[in-house]
C-alpha cells in the first residue's frame, strides 16, 4: 500500500465529510465529483439513449443518488458489478413549528432521526442545514439547500451541582432535555424561524426571489471537522462516518474503475429509519434504473439479476477495548486490520458463502487484510441495506463494512487505513473481467 496514496484518500474523504453535513449536500458533493469526472447527468422522465462506455447518474429526492457505466466491453444483462451504501445518519431535525422562548432563550424544538446516541450532543458548536422549499414572487415554489456553516446553536449540560447521581442515573428525555439554544431576546420579541430562513437562502444564493419559506427539512450537525487523530495520526474521526464514508469509498472506486465491465453504485437515503421511502432502499429506485438501463427487456433483466452482485458497504462494530464483552469472542474486529464481512444466520446481513467468498479473492489480490462480524447470539442484531436490496431485486448480496468505533454518536471513529483499503477493493471488483459466478 502506498501510504501516500492513502493519506491523499484521507484528505479528500475529510474534505467530502466537511461539505455533506446533509443527505442533500452528500448528493450534491458527489453529483460534483461524478460531473467533473464526466459523467452525464439523467432526468428520470426523459427517454436515456444509453450507449456503450456511456458514464450516466441520476438524483431522486435530492437526497439519494445512483450512478453507472455501461461496460465497454460487457452490457449489464452480462451482470453489474454493483456497491451500496446510504446517504443519511442519525440527527436532530428540526419540527414544523420549532419556536420555543423559555426564560428569554430563544430555541428550536426537534425530532430525533434514526437511533442516536444522545448524550454526545451535548455541549458541542452546532450548526444547521438541510433543504428549504419557498415560494416566489410568482408564487411558484422552488427549493434550495442551506447551511450556515458556522456555530448557531448549543445544547448545554444541566451542571454536576445540580444533579448530583447523573454520572449514575441520568437519561435524556427527547421531547425535553435536547432543545438546541439559539439566541436570546429582548423583551417579548417572538422569533420567527421561517423568516430567520428566507435570511438565509438570499445570503447563501445571490439573486433569489424568496417571497416565503414554506417548508423545510433541517437538522442540526458538530461544526467541529473531521480530522486524523491519533499520535501516528492512525485513526479519522468526525460526524457520519455512518455511512458517508461508505459513500465516498464507493464513489472513488467507480470513478477509478476501466469501466469495462457494467459498473453502478446506489446511494440512498433513509436507511437509518427503515428505508421505505421514495429515495430509500426499500422503495422503486434501483429497481426502476436496473430495468431500463436493458430497455425492460425481461430476458435481458433476468440475465442481469443472475450475473450481477450488490457489495453493501455499511460500517461495522469494531470491538471497544472497554466493551470488549460485547462482541463475539471470535469476532471482534479491529480498526486498521481490514473490512470486515457482516454474517448473520438470520438474514440481518444479506453475505452468504458465495459472495463471502468472492470478496476474499479479491481483497487477495489486493494484499489486504479481511476480518468477519457476526454479533453475539444473546444480542440482537442490527441492518442494513443489503437484504432489502437482495430481497427486492434477487441480486446476489455482500454486506461488508469498515470497523467503526461510536457507531450513532455526533463524533464516530474509523482507522485511517480501512477506507482506502476496501476503495481498492471495490475497485477490482468493478474491474473483475469475466463472470463473477460459476454454476
Amino acid at each position: 500500500m502506498s501510504q501516500a496514496s492513502c493519506d491523499a484518500f484521507n484528505q479528500a474523504l475529510c474534505e467530502f465529510l466537511a461539505r455533506a453535513v446533509t443527505p442533500f449536500h452528500a448528493v450534491q458533493a458527489m453529483s460534483s465529483l461524478l460531473q467533473a469526472a464526466g459523467f452525464e447527468r439523467l432526468q428520470e422522465a426523459h427517454n436515456w439513449p444509453l450507449v456503450a462506455g456511456g458514464k450516466y447518474y441520476l438524483t431522486r429526492n435530492d437526497s439519494s443518488l445512483v450512478a453507472f457505466v455501461m461496460g465497454s466491453d460487457a452490457g449489464p444483462e452480462q451482470g453489474m458489478r454493483m456497491v451500496g451504501a446510504h446517504t443519511d445518519s442519525p440527527c436532530l431535525m428540526v419540527k414544523p413549528q420549532p419556536e420555543k422562548v423559555r426564560q428569554g432563550y430563544y430555541q428550536l424544538g426537534v425530532e430525533v432521526y434514526g437511533g442516536v446516541l444522545l448524550n454526545p450532543w451535548f455541549d458541542r458548536d452546532l450548526s444547521l442545514a438541510g433543504r428549504v422549499s419557498y415560494a416566489d414572487a410568482a408564487g411558484a415554489m422552488q427549493s434550495a439547500l442551506v447551511n450556515f456553516q458556522r456555530a448557531v446553536a448549543f445544547i448545554p449540560s444541566l451542571a454536576i451541582h445540580l444533579d448530583r447521581e447523573v454520572n449514575q442515573h441520568r437519561s435524556v428525555n427527547p421531547q425535553t432535555d435536547i432543545l438546541p439554544i439559539l439566541t436570546q431576546l429582548p423583551g417579548d420579541d417572538k422569533p420567527d424561524f421561517r423568516a430567520l430562513l428566507a435570511e438565509q437562502l438570499r445570503a447563501e444564493h445571490d439573486g433569489i426571489d424568496v417571497a416565503r419559506v414554506l417548508d423545510y427539512e433541517l437538522s442540526f450537525y458538530d461544526t467541529q471537522v473531521a480530522a486524523p487523530v491519533g499520535l501516528a495520526g492512525e485513526f479519522i474521526a468526525s460526524a457520519r462516518l455512518d455511512n458517508l464514508l461508505s459513500c465516498f469509498t464507493g464513489l472513488q472506486a467507480l470513478l477509478a474503475a476501466d469501466g469495462r465491465q457494467s459498473s453502478l453504485l446506489v446511494c440512498n437515503d433513509h436507511e437509518e429509519v427503515g428505508s421505505l421511502s421514495t429515495a430509500g432502499a426499500q422503495g422503486p429506485l434501483l429497481r426502476s434504473v436496473l430495468r431500463r438501463m436493458v430497455g425492460g427487456d425481461e430476458t435481458r433483466y433476468a440475465g442481469l439479476t443472475d450475473g450481477s452482485m450488490m457489495i453493501s458497504a455499511d460500517n461495522a462494530h469494531g470491538i471497544h477495548p472497554n466493551f470488549a464483552d460485547k462482541h463475539d469472542d471470535n469476532h471482534g474486529p479491529k480498526l486498521n486490520a481490514g473490512p470486515v464481512i457482516k454474517i448473520n444466520a438470520n438474514q440481518r446481513y444479506a453475505t452468504n458463502s458465495e459472495t463471502a467468498g468472492l470478496y476474499r479473492l479479491l481483497a487477495a489480490a489486493e494484499e489486504v487484510p479481511v476480518q468477519a462480524f457476526v454479533v453475539r447470539t444473546d444480542m440482537a442484531c442490527g441492518s442494513t441495506i443489503g437484504p432489502i436490496t437482495a430481497g427486492g431485486t434477487g441480486i446476489r448480496t455482500l454486506d461488508i463494512g469498515v470497523p467503526t468505533f461510536g457507531m450513532h454518536s455526533i463524533r464516530e471513529l474509523a482507522g485511517s487505513r480501512d477506507a482506502w483499503d476496501l476503495s481498492r477493493v471495490l475497485r477490482r471488483f468493478y474491474n473483475h473481467v469475466g463472470p463473477l459466478f460459476t454454476g
